[in-house]
């Protein structure tokens, strides 16, 4: 196996699986890390089951997973729930791999705005009518928030996977390079815009946008 392939990354899928199944036969990677935007109508594992034995599946989660508590459930209360690189450094085949999930929106933080609530407490605190309501509709529970952004700027990590793109992208955000810099990312791979492309940015850092349905190496090749 290529040291480049022991990575893959599959951008979104939106319901069909059929490249990141093939992709993993195909090369045979320790680990496939997908970029959100799944869809699911059935548990993840059921719809990865003919690779559960062949590849570790890691993931993250984009703005479509939070669209109904179906979509919710069948990701967050799945077989492979403990994959979740969300917020935290995970050493996923010998390379040290942060999580981003979700996306940026105008009612919590809209870079380069400044954010509207400081964090997840913040917001319940000020906007609950109802004593009882401490939890986040989904919608929220899809954004960035800007504490816990910031928290990860004092991890270090090789790999930002996130849903968001950084400023490379005519779509994309700044601050998801700024935060890349400051962790001392050199690569980073990016699902929700559906283009393959690959650029750099400040401080060398490479960046792989990921097509929907699309499958790419740690070089960010377009394998499928």
């Amino acid at each position: 196996m290529s040291q480049h392939k022991k990575i893959l990354f599959a951008g979104d899928p939106h319901g069909n699986f059929d490249a990141i199944i093939s992709s993993v036969h195909k090369y045979k990677p320790e680990a496939v890390v997908l970029l959100g935007d799944y869809d699911l109508e059935s548990p993840l594992e059921v719809c990865l089951k003919e690779i559960e034995t062949l590849t570790e599946v890691w993931w993250i989660a984009g703005n479509h997973d939070f669209e109904t508590p179906l979509k919710y459930s069948n990701l967050f209360h799945s077989a492979y729930s403990h994959r979740n690189l969300h917020l935290k450094v995970t050493e996923v085949a010998g390379l040290k791999i942060v999580g981003l999930s979700g996306v940026f929106l105008g009612r919590v933080w809209y870079p380069p705005q400044p954010p509207k609530w400081t964090g997840k407490q913040h917001y319940l605190q000020s906007e609950c009518v109802n004593a009882q309501d401490t939890e986040l509709s989904l919608k929220y529970k899809s954004a960035i928030w800007h504490d816990e952004f910031e928290a990860l700027k004092m991890l270090k990590a090789d790999i930002l996977v996130s849903h968001e793109a950084p400023g490379s992208h005519r779509h994309g955000f700044k601050v998801i390079g700024d935060l890349a810099a400051a962790m001392g990312v050199k690569h980073i791979f990016h699902g929700h815009l559906h283009e393959n492309y690959s650029s750099f940015i400040k401080n060398n850092i490479k960046v792989c946008g990921v097509a929907d349905k699309a499958v790419t190496d740690l070089l960010g090749n377009t394998l499928s």
